[in-house]
């Protein structure tokens, strides 16, 4: 790999939007329950889990902002946000990382509408480079409804998401540049939702491979592949081989189900130890995390569980004007790890990187994003956010250790 520069490069791609939040949505209510899925990729609303609007549309036989007035109960967003699992992931790595020892830059599209300059507005108040987030294409921005009701799963909260793909049906593996393979790491975040990415994924992780990047992609919940194909294994490409090309692979558990074709974290588990992936997470919500590694990138290890941090869950607890709601979590667990890996990347080579280390990073990133509305923060001085999250680890630390 030729670098020009002494800096850390990270370039990532994937799914980028707004995300519209509405907040205190009862999944039980029966405006909710009208449309509410009846089984897998029907294309109803379903907790914890994405539809395209113009599936729930066939669905339900209504227009979608007949529908949104129906569930929201004719409400105005609670807020919006820059969403995305790429976007918002490579947004906080680089609030982690600053920008004297590391460049973090995003490539992708947004419509050229009034959603896609919320979306810039925001995202230049963040150290992001989006030189490479470029308007390709005269459909409307990407975005997504959040509808959040914090009451679910006994208190722990879930959310449903109601997705319009937009420009992004027009990004290209093409506008992937040289820029982007001439990096340290590379992401790939939610590509289901950048249909041409997503279909060409074997393709554009053997090139970075063969480049030699570090590989890592965390998911979203692939309505296209379940709806064109319910009942069978999402496909990650065109091909298996995308496995084994994969440095670290972050799901959640929904997400692992669906892709590995199981039925049980265990499961899921022994697939993916088999699948060739040097390293998997598959998370669970507020329960534990599932973590392993076979020793090609991270340091080799069992099958690990990881907590959340009790510090966040006290914290919320006793504070209950600190919860903000659960949108952007497993977002910024995944910029957590990516930040780790690459201030790891100073002083460790490939085999040795401490996963445990990597895997405190994204517990209390995507823990810290709980106390906001939406999955982005903006800083209100640059390193405000590192030196919160960084308190929150240091005692994630001792957790795991006692």
């Amino acid at each position: 790999m030729n670098m020009n520069s002494e800096k850390i490069i990270i370039s990532g791609t994937g799914c980028a939007l707004v995300d519209f939040l509405y907040n205190n949505i009862s999944f039980s209510s029966p405006a909710f329950e009208k449309y509410r899925s009846k089984k897998d990729g029907d294309g109803g609303l379903s907790p914890g889990r994405l539809v395209f609007t113009e599936e729930l549309e066939k669905y339900t036989g209504y227009d979608y902002n007949t529908i949104l007035k129906e569930v929201t109960g004719g409400k105005t967003e609670d807020a919006f946000n820059v969403g995305g699992p790429s976007l918002v992931s490579l947004i906080h790595a680089s609030q982690m990382l600053g920008t004297d020892e590391f460049e973090v830059r995003f490539f992708g599209t947004a419509g050229r509408d009034e959603t896609g300059k919320k979306i810039f507005s925001l995202v230049k108040k963040t150290p992001l480079n989006i030189k490479n987030y470029l308007t390709v294409s005269d459909k409307a921005s990407p975005f997504t409804d959040v509808l959040s009701d914090p009451q679910y799963d006994n208190g722990h909260g879930e959310r449903t998401f109601v997705n319009n793909i937009g420009a992004a049906w027009d990004y290209l593996p093409e506008y992937l540049d040289g820029d982007f393979y001439n990096s340290h790491i590379v992401s790939f975040g939610g590509t289901a939702l950048v249909p041409r990415i997503h279909d060409a994924m074997t393709a554009v992780l053997k090139k970075a491979k063969g480049n030699g990047c570090i590989t890592v992609v965390n998911t979203v919940f692939d309505f296209r592949n379940e709806k064109k194909d319910p009942g069978h294994p999402w496909p990650l490409g065109k091909s298996k081989e995308s496995f084994g090309l994969i440095d670290l692979l972050i799901m959640d558990r929904d997400e692992s189900f669906k892709i590995s074709g199981q039925s049980t974290i265990e499961k899921a588990s022994a697939f993916y130890i088999n699948s060739g992936v040097s390293a998997f997470i598959i998370t669970n919500g507020a329960n534990d995390l599932y973590a392993w590694s076979g020793g090609s990138f991270f340091r080799r290890t069992e099958l690990l569980q990881f907590p959340v941090s009790a510090r966040v869950t006290d914290n919320l607890r006793t504070n209950p004007d600190l919860k903000g709601d659960t949108t952007g979590c497993g977002d910024n667990f995944a910029g957590g790890l990516i930040a780790s890996i690459a201030l790891q990347l100073k002083n460790r080579k490939r085999g040795l990187f401490d996963f445990e280390e990597a895997v405190s990073w994204g517990v209390t990133s995507g823990g810290f994003s709980l106390y906001t509305l939406g999955g982005t923060y903006i800083e209100k001085l640059p390193g405000d956010k590192l030196k919160m999250v960084k308190e929150l680890q240091e005692d994630y630390i001792k957790q795991i250790k006692k």
